[in-house]
C-alpha cells in the first residue's frame, strides 16, 4: 500500500536514507524483536537504533513530516 510512496523517498532521498522492506508474515521473529503490532509499520533506524516508529499508512506528505530532522 505505501510502497510506492516509499520508492518515491528513496529515488528523491536516496543520498541520505535507506528504504529496506521486510514481510513480517515470513519473519515473525523480527516483528516481534521491535514491538511491531500493526501493518505497515516503519521503524527509523540511525546507528543501528529505532529512533522513531511509524504505524499506518499515510500520504506522502505525512510520511515526510514525520521524516522531518531524521534525515
Amino acid at each position: 500500500m505505501i510502497a510506492p510512496i516509499l520508492e518515491q523517498i528513496e529515488a528523491e532521498h536516496g543520498d541520505r536514507l535507506t528504504v529496506a522492506k521486510l514481510n513480517g508474515d515470513e519473519h515473525p521473529e523480527i516483528v516481534s524483536r521491535y514491538g511491531v503490532l500493526g501493518f505497515p509499520t516503519l521503524n527509523l533506524f540511525q546507528d543501528g537504533k529505532v529512533v522513531r516508529q511509524i504505524v499506518g499508512a499515510k500520504p506522502k506528505r505525512r510520511l515526510l513530516a514525520d521524516l522531518d530532522g531524521l534525515f
